[in-house]
């Protein structure tokens, strides 16, 4: 007989892990609380859904799971991913090693999911949110409740998220199912969310998009260093670089720890290169008045407020700015610092940080708590860089523990 699989949560994951599954030969049941399966992925990428990177390896990945990241990824990796969706017929095109549907639209991928899924017979309930989840008394099978009904299974992956764009129904009610069976849950923060920071003066800047080089340093010491386009916001950073060093804030922040970044807006210069470049430029342009010294260096709104929090007047000529206040002017430039004092909410963060302590679980994800209960996904305390990093590791977790428990691995 069939081994009867439920997936909780119809995302990435959870469809990777369904398909998988059924593939085996495992009869499956997803339960979706929205009322479609799949909707983060129609918002990822900007609508584009940037779904992997040829650029793959444990160094892009954070959160207690590194240890069997290796193995996962081994298993079902960027090669396998492209040949799966492939299979399906999807065209893939890729951009410096980003990976996307060549449609440029994530509702492809969603929907050759959807059609792979009725392909396997794979039986989906949507509205369904799981209410209880237990198991009979020799812990061999589980009871699956929602709404007053009950079903029961062989084995259970839970695949519901984070919490981490909760319209989108990753609310953390997976954490409450996982705590049932004794798993620790280390405490979730935001990732991939914009940087909140104390000074008044970005609302001066507000929609300027500049390459940028920013220092995150916590409790004075550096903790991470990200290079891209910054935008910035009436209310502090945003971005890819923001982006990336959002979840060491958020502990650090969560520990009581002061956090600093330092914007250098000229990030190809250190020192030296950049005394250089003024040097030559006030030999040729010292009769300028300073904003029209400054014009071409950096966006004109970031000169002014450069300028306005050196001390330096707009219509001083370059030549009679004092020379410490020049030296301060070419420290802003390449360091402005701001206090970092929060980052935008879960409900605004693309990924989230923190989940089930992946020590508790195997290299095939089961559980070490409980044979038979699996994970895949965001779920887990593993998130990744942007990039495609976060969708590859749902297709691998997915993939690894759907396989897993159609076939009774590790039980």
């Amino acid at each position: 007989m069939n081994r009867q699989i439920a997936v909780i949560g119809g995302g990435a994951a959870g469809m990777a892990a369904a398909i998988q599954a059924a593939g085996e030969g495992a009869a499956v049941t997803i339960y979706e609380k929205n009322d479609r399966v799949g909707k983060k992925i129609l918002s990822t990428g900007n609508g584009r859904c940037n779904f992997s990177n040829e650029a793959m390896g444990v160094a892009y990945y954070h959160g207690s799971g590194t240890a069997l990241l290796g193995s996962v990824l081994s298993a079902f990796g960027v090669s396998e991913t492209k040949d799966f969706f492939e299979s399906l017929g999807m065209r893939i095109k890729d951009r410096d090693g980003y990976l996307y549907p060549a449609s440029e639209q994530a509702s492809t991928v969603l929907d050759l999911l959807r059609y792979e899924l009725d392909r396997r017979q794979v039986t989906v309930h949507t509205g369904a949110a799981v209410q209880a989840l237990s198991f009979d008394k020799d812990r061999k099978k589980f009871f699956i409740g929602r709404q007053g009904k009950e079903g029961c299974y062989d084995a259970v992956i839970l695949c519901c998220g984070g919490k981490a764009a909760p319209n989108t129904g990753s609310d953390g009610s997976g954490f409450g199912l996982a705590e049932r069976f004794g798993h620790r849950i280390v405490i979730p923060v935001p990732a991939l969310a914009a940087l909140v920071c104390k000074e008044s003066f970005y609302k001066q800047v507000a929609g300027v998009r500049c390459d940028a080089k920013l220092t995150l340093r916590t409790a004075g010491k550096e903790a991470a260093r990200e290079r891209g386009e910054l935008q910035l916001t009436d209310y502090g950073l945003s971005g890819i670089p923001a982006f990336q060093l959002c979840r060491t804030a958020a502990y650090a922040l969560l520990e009581k720890k002061p956090v600093v970044v330092r914007v250098s807006f000229l990030p190809d210069f250190d020192e030296e290169t950049c005394g250089a470049f003024f040097r030559k430029r006030l030999a040729a342009h010292g009769k300028d008045e300073m904003d029209v010294f400054l014009t071409g260096i950096v966006n004109n709104k970031i000169n002014r407020l450069l300028l306005k929090l050196a001390g330096i007047r707009e219509t001083q000529r370059a030549k009679d700015v004092p020379a410490e206040a020049f030296r301060r002017l070419q420290e802003l430039y390449l360091g402005l610092e701001t206090t970092v004092t929060g980052t935008n909410g879960f409900d605004r963060a693309q990924m989230c940080a923190g989940g089930v302590d992946c020590n508790e679980v195997t290299e095939n994800l089961m559980s070490k708590k409980q044979p038979g209960l699996y994970f895949a996904g965001e779920i887990l305390d593993i998130d990744g860089a942007c990039g495609g990093y976060n969708l590859q590791w749902a297709w691998s977790s997915g993939t690894v523990a759907g396989r897993a428990a159609a076939c009774g691995t590790d039980i």
